[in-house]
């Protein structure tokens, strides 16, 4: 049988202290043993402390961002490049540590029993390492993810989740014009309305390696007004 091809996506700033550890510890034989045929991309959001080095030196596909700063920028760049190819899936987690490489066959796998549109890993079905999340940021996105429900009514665990598995058609529905961290709920909103099929992976959440880049007060507002503004402008504008 012909390998697929799955893209597995790192969004970076600054995040060389942590990248190395990532990418070696992607399991690729055992995504192989799926079927499926891996390549790394980062797309990187204006790095200075040699993450770019360091991607290039373990053969990652290195995507600068050209539309400014800010993560929500940078993969919906990089979901216009993924669209570009043949690959069939994409999975999408950060590169600071605090996801498991080892858990991405999970996620795969279920993408694939169950034919559905997209596998999250939820942390609030998971394990949570002591010191991995502060308890502002449990009660918040505990919060964040209630009010998505109860507005899209779609449910999920983990609206924040920075892990995710989105098949090829997934992304081609998804209209998304987010700049910063509001993109994962953003997506899950943009998934809700087109009615795509999304099941959960409990993951592990361990503590980051490097500094955190997440202001939660801030981000969590920003956050919040995309979840609302999504209920009611169903395509947003660019």
């Amino acid at each position: 049988m012909k390998q697929r091809g799955i893209t597995i996506l790192l969004p970076t700033l600054d995040e060389a202290r942590g990248l190395r550890n990532v990418v070696e510890r992607i399991p690729f034989k055992d995504i192989a043993s799926e079927g499926w045929d891996t390549r790394i991309v980062v797309v990187d959001g204006g790095s200075t402390d040699g993450t770019i080095e360091l991607a290039a030196e373990l053969n990652c596909e290195i995507i600068r961002q050209h539309s400014g700063s800010g993560k929500g920028r940078g993969l919906r760049e990089a979901f216009s490049i993924f669209m570009n190819s043949n690959d069939l899936a994409l999975v999408m987690m950060d590169a600071d540590g605090t996801y498991r490489p080892e858990e991405i066959t999970t996620l795969i796998k279920k993408i694939d029993e169950d034919d559905v549109d997209i596998v999250i890993g939820s942390r609030m079905k998971g394990w949570i390492e002591s010191g991995a999340m502060s308890r502002r940021n449990w009660i918040g996105n505990h919060m964040l993810t209630w009010l998505a429900v109860f507005l899209h009514g779609t449910y999920v665990s983990d609206l924040c989740t920075g892990f995710w598995v989105l098949s090829r058609n997934a992304i081609e529905k998804m209209e998304l014009n987010s700049i910063g961290f509001e993109i994962e709920a953003e997506m899950y909103a943009a998934a809700a309305h087109n009615g795509l099929v999304i099941r959960e992976v409990p993951i592990h959440y361990d503590r980051r390696i490097g500094d955190s880049k997440l202001g939660s007060i801030a981000d969590g507002i920003r956050i919040a007004m995309k979840v609302i503004r999504r209920r009611f402008v169903r395509k947003p504008i660019s």
